[in-house]
């Protein structure tokens, strides 16, 4: 970027010097012009600002915006529950809606921690005006470190907490509702995921235990026993115990994309398995995979989980092994449906790999789809997604002006 930067003041003062008086009014025009542009990289490309990017989602989905909006303005979690209700036997959508529904109710929570957080530390400290303990102490452990954005509370109550209180009244109001168990398992999971204390493994008990009820009100549904594949790791299941989670999900829906995201960790090294036994579960996925399906992205996320923390190697992401997964996860996101409900999450892999391996136009055909959007690897891991998110698409337009490419409202697709 700072090339880039030098680029257009370099250009600016030539212009300045050589032009004839009669170009000197649209030069300036021009020149303030390339100022803004720089103050914002995505200035001329109709993208998404930083501050507007949506957390919740990887991607668009407008009954699920409005559903969530409504919930959240209102505190009732009729909305919500009704868009799951409809969903019906959609797998790979209804649980990419659980995950956006459970994760908006966990950035709620979280916010409002913060905002209590910050109040208490302008009072002088972690205690009450007469030595009372925290109300965020009573609270669910352990804030969540993500960015927050549209859709939320302005502001807590005062007096105690409230963030995600239709949730916890969903699954009191309605307890045989399979979607309200399946939208709290997954939020007490992601609440013990941003958990560090003592109460981490309480936690995930309990979502163990919700995705049990979860599974038992609706057995032909893979979302909860997806949901527990992400548990499983954390509880230390043993292989044989895992594996057999496995084939019920298989039973279920042998293509479920966000099933193998769910279980591909658990064999990398990091968890119970390898490198090798990470790539041999990614592989066989994707030399399975039927028409249409993204399972031939899965390596790609393998690759992700093995990459080394610093990279020595000149070149590593123009390798051969990356540039195979690459090929693959496009090859997957062209042959699967548009609006695939998964798709968003591999766009969002490729967009950090491309950038990294200098393949800047085919980054910017990426963004251009799920731009607005950041709740799905490799942003939500990060403390600010959206500003991770924001610094890879700057690099992205940044690479493709830098190498020829043209400031556009659209820049060209492939």
């Amino acid at each position: 970027m700072e090339a880039l930067l030098l680029l257009i003041v370099l250009t600016a003062v030539v212009g300045l010097v050589i032009a004839p008086a009669v170009r000197r009014r649209r030069l300036a025009r021009e020149g303030g012009q390339a100022a803004v542009r720089a103050a914002d990289p995505t200035a001329g490309y109709g993208l998404t600002p930083q501050h507007e990017l949506d957390v919740r989602l990887p991607g668009p989905d407008r009954e699920l915006i409005e559903a969530l909006d409504e919930t959240q303005r209102t505190g009732d979690w009729r909305p919500v529950g009704r868009l799951l209700a409809f969903t019906g036997d959609e797998w790979e959508l209804r649980w990419q809606r659980v995950q956006s529904i459970a994760g908006a109710a966990a950035v709620e929570l979280a916010r409002e921690r913060e905002a209590l957080r910050e109040a208490q530390d302008d009072k002088g400290g972690r205690k009450g005006r007469r030595g009372q303990a925290s109300p965020l102490e009573d609270s669910v452990p352990g804030p969540s470190k993500v960015s927050f954005t549209k859709g939320e509370p302005a502001s807590p109550p005062e007096g105690g907490l409230s963030g995600a209180a239709w949730l916890r009244t969903w699954r009191a109001q309605e307890p045989r509702d399979p979607g309200g168990a399946q939208v709290y398992a997954q939020f007490l999971t992601w609440q013990a995921l941003a958990d560090d204390s003592a109460d981490r493994q309480i936690v995930l008990e309990e979502a163990r235990n919700v995705c049990k009820d979860a599974q038992r009100l609706q057995a032909d549904d893979p979302t909860p026993y997806v949901t527990e594949l992400v548990l499983a790791r954390h509880l230390g299941y043993r292989k044989a115990d895992f594996e057999s989670l496995w084939a019920t999900v298989r039973r279920h829906a042998p293509d479920h994309m966000g099933a193998h995201l769910a279980a591909l960790p658990y064999w990398s090294q990091q968890w119970a398995g390898s490198k090798e036994e990470a790539d041999a579960f990614a592989q066989t996925a994707a030399s399975h995979a039927t028409q249409g399906s993204l399972l031939p992205a899965l390596p790609l996320f393998a690759v992700h989980d093995h990459l080394p923390d610093v990279n020595m190697v000149r070149g590593l992401y123009q390798s051969a092994e990356i540039e195979r997964a690459i090929e693959a996860a496009e090859f997957a996101v062209d042959q699967a449906a548009e609006d695939h409900p998964v798709r968003p999450h591999v766009l969002h892999l490729l967009v950090w790999f491309l950038v990294r391996a200098e393949r800047y136009g085919e980054a910017i055909d990426a963004v251009q789809v799920v731009d607005g959007y950041v709740g799905a690897l490799p942003w939500a891991g990060a403390p600010d997604p959206a500003a991770e998110y924001a610094a890879y698409r700057a690099l992205a337009l940044a690479g493709w002006e830098a190498t020829g490419g043209a400031r556009t409202e659209q820049p060209p697709t492939a």
